[in-house]
């Protein structure tokens, strides 16, 4: 075969010979059936990861080995990861972890090699890491000891170990080990107290605590008067200086023409200051500012 004869074959070739290894055939007779040599299908084989795992029907969200292969003719015809997304109806984002966690060591992206890899992570059940790695579990018991939050360590273990993909450990791994009794006492380990793991409810809202309660925005306004028609006082201008005012109970008024304030008992004209006194400034209220108005209202004739 001519040198680099196995990456002139079209992608359906090479798809097609995988779909017959998966279904049990010899590697010779897989490479016949798809016109390749033996030597082309095993360097499909052996770039593949020289493995072959059972690929179950997955959740919608899991990419697929038909998405991958999209995203590797969208990486060899120059397409932007936005436009790849667009193809295979996913968003930008996934495509661009993909890429970083789908890829080889030379930058290369093989669809076969990346959906090996994704099956061997997606097998369960499977060792912690934090079980198997002794260095790792070390230094999260270290900081767990120095009050350090699991948010902390996760990102400390990344700024502190770029290039170690075993020393990286996110917050649910944390606390996941911690709490099966990995990371030693469970007891005063984490800042909040806990001892036990929170039902985690990713993607379900919370309930309301009021049933049946009509949202904010689904409530009818306050003021129902038209553009046209003017607007009270209080919703229009806000008055500079707040002051509280203190209502108290007055007398009846005298009705009487001929009497004045003076000669009558009804202390109209103190009811009338006492009725409207106001107090200082809501800002500047003090405790005994209110004792003082209190003193004055109860050495009033009237109450």
């Amino acid at each position: 075969m001519p040198r680099g004869g196995a990456n002139r074959k079209p992608t359906a070739a090479r798809q097609r010979y995988f779909e017959l290894v998966r279904q049990g055939l010899k590697g010779a007779a897989a490479a016949r059936q798809v016109g390749v040599s033996t030597s082309c299908g095993s360097k499909w084989f052996i770039e593949a990861g020289s493995m072959i795992i059972p690929d179950a029907s997955v959740a919608p969200r899991f990419l697929t080995q038909d998405d991958r292969i999209a995203i590797a003719d969208g990486l060899r015809a120059g397409k932007a990861p936005a436009a790849i997304a667009a193809v295979i109806g996913k968003s930008t984002s996934t495509v661009y972890r993909e890429i970083g966690r789908g890829g080889k060591e030379d930058g290369s992206y093989d669809p076969w090699w990346a959906h090996n890899q994704a099956l061997l992570r997606r097998q369960r059940p499977k060792t912690e890491k934090i079980r198997e790695h002794a260095p790792l579990r070390s230094v999260v018991r270290d900081k767990l000891d120095k009050g350090w939050s699991p948010q902390q360590i996760s990102r400390y273990l990344r700024r502190q170990y770029p290039d170690e993909p075993r020393m990286h450990a996110c917050p649910e791994t944390i606390y996941r080990g911690l709490f099966a009794g990995l990371l030693g006492r469970r007891q005063g380990r984490l800042r909040t107290g806990g001892t036990r793991r929170r039902r985690q409810r990713r993607g379900v809202p919370s309930p309301n605590k009021i049933k049946n309660m009509t949202l904010i925005h689904s409530r009818p306004g306050l003021c129902t008067q038209s553009d046209n028609q003017p607007q009270p006082e209080h919703a229009t201008a806000t008055p500079s200086r707040v002051r509280a005012i203190i209502w108290i109970r007055s007398p009846p008024a005298c009705t009487s023409r001929t009497c004045t304030a003076a000669s009558c008992g009804s202390r109209t004209s103190n009811s009338r200051a006492y009725t409207h006194q106001s107090a200082p400034r809501a800002g500047r209220t003090t405790t005994g500012s209110i004792t003082r108005y209190e003193n004055q209202v109860r050495a009033s004739d009237f109450v």
